[in-house]
């Protein structure tokens, strides 16, 4: 099975603007592609993992990665999939933003000795004359036809704003600027981005009068990125510190049964020959496709231990027959009770990270959301006692079915 036709089989690839000559320079590894990441955030989350896993696949190739950082876009907003404007970020924010995103990438890709570019798109657009862009860019965009791309009329009747209306001209000034300065042949992105990327194509074509190589690749990278990377609480971040490696194999192990092998292919390296073994599993055995999905995958993002630690940690809540030293946990102090030695059940969950908040943590009891070594609590009032706890020798708090804590005192 050729490069091409793994992505294929795996399901990444939505639609090509030229099949047979894009398939040949994958597998002959001789793309030069790229993939945009926004800083919006100062972590990597969920929604980006499809890309980086292909930015792998395709450099374990031979193909040259790209990653594009959005210091200029990130000024921006992109409008695609989205009901309002994002909301405006400072300088500095996106910085710091682009030096968490760096670090997080070179645990995914290889940058030594140009086998991979991490450039930022800031560089060019921040110092762009308006005048100028308008003479030199503008004339190759029909307003017209603009209005017609996806991207824009999911805005167009809560409001469109011209900031966000440029994103398209940025995005497509990218693709020019990389293929000249880099030799760019191919762009990636998810399906939401399909007429953001046209335009960089067309853009190229009318500029160099050249198109043979100026390729297009769109990936259900976004519709199932995003799907992928949001839970009830937020999204799952690449950060360890913002979601543990034990919340974050818990988050793979309960996928649904119906989306399970779909994630296999998209984001595992497993071999589709063992993929398709697993496509007649049924019943309980989606559930050990669960565990080698949430394995293999923390295991790319956090490596080998902390995989095989979130791993012990599960079987501890759900299998039986291991301890619960591999599970997050708080180890509370003194000052954390009160003068009678007591702790209140919405300062527990706040404590130990399961809610952001006293008011969230009061729903969650009220709604029956809270479990506290086995034992169901809806009394907002309730309170954990020092001695009970230390007799315990800890206690497993519960929010939900899925988020889970160890308290030790």
């Amino acid at each position: 099975m050729t490069l091409w036709e793994e992505l294929k089989a795996r399901g990444l690839i939505a639609q090509v603007t030229n099949e047979e000559e894009i398939s040949k320079m994958v597998n002959e590894g001789k793309a030069t592609f790229y993939i945009g990441f926004d800083p919006t955030a100062d972590s990597l989350h969920v929604g980006h993992f499809m890309a980086l896993c292909l930015m792998k696949r395709m450099q374990m190739a031979g193909n040259r990665p790209i990653a594009l950082l959005g210091g200029g876009t990130g000024m921006i907003g992109d409008p695609s999939g989205k009901t309002d404007m994002r909301k405006m970020m400072t300088v500095e924010t996106i910085q710091h933003n682009i030096e968490c995103f760096k670090k997080q990438m070179e645990r995914f890709i290889d940058f030594s000795d140009g086998k991979a570019i991490m450039v930022n798109n800031a560089d060019w657009l921040m110092n762009l004359n308006y005048i100028e862009l308008l003479r030199e860019v503008g004339p190759h965009f029909s307003v017209n036809r603009m209005l017609t791309a996806e991207c824009y009329k999911q805005r167009m009747e809560r409001g469109l704003s011209f900031l966000e209306f440029n994103y398209m001209i940025m995005q497509s000034y990218d693709f020019y600027k990389l293929f000249q300065e880099y030799g760019c042949n191919m762009q990636f992105g998810g399906d939401d981005q399909w007429s953001n990327m046209l335009a960089g194509t067309e853009l190229i074509r009318r500029k160099l009068n050249k198109d043979a190589h100026a390729m297009t690749i769109t990936l259900l990278l976004n519709s199932e990125g995003k799907k992928m990377g949001k839970t009830v609480s937020g999204a799952v971040w690449l950060d360890p510190n913002k979601t543990s490696p034990f919340d974050f194999y818990q988050y793979w192990r309960n996928v649904d049964d119906a989306d399970v092998l779909k994630c296999i292919r998209l984001l595992t390296f497993l071999p589709m020959e063992q993929i398709e073994e697993m496509s007649s599993w049924e019943g309980s055995q989606l559930n050990k496709a669960k565990e080698i999905l949430a394995y293999e995958l923390t295991k790319l993002v956090h490596g080998e231990e902390e995989a095989k630690k979130a791993q012990e940690g599960a079987k501890a809540l759900f299998g039986g027959g291991a301890d619960t030293e591999n599970m997050p946990s708080t180890k509370l102090t003194d000052a954390d009770f009160d003068e009678n030695g007591e702790i209140d059940l919405i300062s527990l969950l706040v404590k130990t990270g399961l809610v952001p908040t006293r008011s969230e943590g009061r729903r969650t009891i009220e709604q029956g959301g809270a479990n506290l070594d086995g034992e169901k609590i809806t009394d907002i009032q309730y309170k954990l006692k020092k001695d009970a706890l230390l007799a315990a020798g800890g206690l497993i708090l519960r929010k939900g079915k899925k988020k889970f804590h160890k308290i030790t005192k």
